[in-house]
């Protein structure tokens, strides 16, 4: 099993930023491992930080389903206060989620579920030249492998 560890990522803006989403909890059931990710800014409450969630479940059919779900709230923005001088604390005006879903047949193999998972990426990514595909780390662990976070 993969030791859980914290995940980094840039995000896409004009100047790009390193996000460092570290690890909350795994929850393990009969045929589903969770493992739960979130940013730590100490200027953001809780429930506004970016999440991510790693899902290796295996379905009734057989068929493993993996899953990175990516969660970016955004904040309203407050900048007037009432007649009595109270400006209210900022809340979470909408959330922006992007889902990577895969469904593997439990007779495929690690090469046939990487090719997929790399053809996904690359599409995703506009990548149109040749790339070394991605061994490590816990989407292509996930995925590759059906190894979830311990």
């Amino acid at each position: 099993m993969s030791a859980i560890a914290n995940l980094v990522a840039f995000d896409g803006a004009a100047t790009p930023v390193s996000h460092t989403l570290v690890p909350i909890s795994v929850t393990r059931s009969a045929d589903k491992v969770v493992a739960e990710y979130r940013e730590m800014l100490a200027s953001v409450p809780v429930y506004a930080q970016v999440r991510a969630i790693l899902t290796l479940q295996t379905l009734k059919s057989g068929v493993y389903k993996e899953e990175l779900r990516v969660t970016v709230p955004v904040m309203e923005t407050v900048t007037n206060q009432n007649a009595a001088g109270y400006t209210a604390a900022p809340k979470v005006a909408y959330e922006n989620t992007m889902v990577f879903q895969g469904f593997s047949h439990q007779r495929s193999d690690i090469t046939g579920r990487r090719l997929a998972r790399q053809l996904a990426v690359n599409i995703a990514n506009g990548i149109t030249t040749t790339v070394t595909p991605t061994t490590t780390g816990p989407l292509p662990e996930l995925v590759d492998q059906l190894v979830a976070p311990t």
